[in-house]
């Protein structure tokens, strides 16, 4: 078969994660500087690999204060590990248009393995002639198996962040 490769199309991309703070409501964020390709054999989305990076210190939650704080040794620390990546090691077609990918995750010097349910948007010609393929991927985390164990208890109970960080992203790609 013939093997093609995919490029990450930032345009018309979204790679986010939301967080419970103080129990009761969600924090959006996201990456603003990634990069990601897939290779695969032609129309055989089983046979992907798929890689990502994002630069740790893109990431915005729409309050400097936050994302300095984020980016500081109490969570990420940007400055000794700038990169989170992902390289998949299956993809397995549940159903239809369902699959999950397996891979490896890795943030703050610790990888892991995660599942992510994605969703195979599929394959079009856009108006300009370039051949787009998309996926939505969504997934769940705790924090704390990456080492980003910095919280702060509440008097009513409870903690101010969340250990369950849910993925979500809206992918686009471009056949290179």
């Amino acid at each position: 078969m013939n093997k093609q490769k995919w490029t990450i199309d930032n345009t018309h991309s979204s790679i986010e994660f939301k967080i419970k703070h103080m129990m009761i409501t969600n924090i959006k964020g996201n990456f603003t500087d990634y990069k990601g390709e897939i290779s695969m054999n032609e129309g055989d989305f089983e046979s992907a690999t798929l890689s990502f990076t994002a630069e740790v210190a893109s990431i915005n939650t729409k309050n400097a204060d936050r994302d300095k704080h984020l980016m500081s040794a109490d969570f990420f620390d940007a400055e000794q590990f700038p990169k989170v990546t992902f390289t998949s090691t299956k993809v397995s077609k549940k159903s239809g248009h369902d699959y999950t990918i397996t891979g490896e995750l890795n943030m703050h010097g610790v990888s892991k393995i995660i599942h992510l349910e994605t969703e195979f948007g599929g394959e079009m010609k856009d108006p300009w002639g370039n051949t787009k393929l998309a996926i939505n991927v969504v997934g769940k985390i705790n924090r704390k198996d990456w080492g980003l164990n910095w919280n702060s208890a509440l008097e009513t109970g409870g903690v101010l962040v969340s250990e369950e960080v849910k993925l979500e992203a809206e992918l686009q790609f471009v056949l290179a």
